[in-house]
């Protein structure tokens, strides 16, 4: 069974893609994006661990 890691990172709406794009890169899947408690986006990802 696989083991995930999550994170969470602010989008900043001018440069969303370029954002995703990058955690993307590094192996991070986009589960959702959320409006954050001071009205700014949130991506939530996710990926699943190397060492598991």
């Amino acid at each position: 069974m696989p083991v995930w890691e999550y994170a969470t990172t602010p989008l900043l709406i001018h440069n969303t893609t370029a954002i995703l794009n990058t955690w993307g890169a590094q192996g991070w899947e986009l589960v959702q994006i959320v409006v954050g408690p001071e009205g700014g986006l949130v991506a939530y990802l996710k990926r699943e661990k190397a060492d598991a």
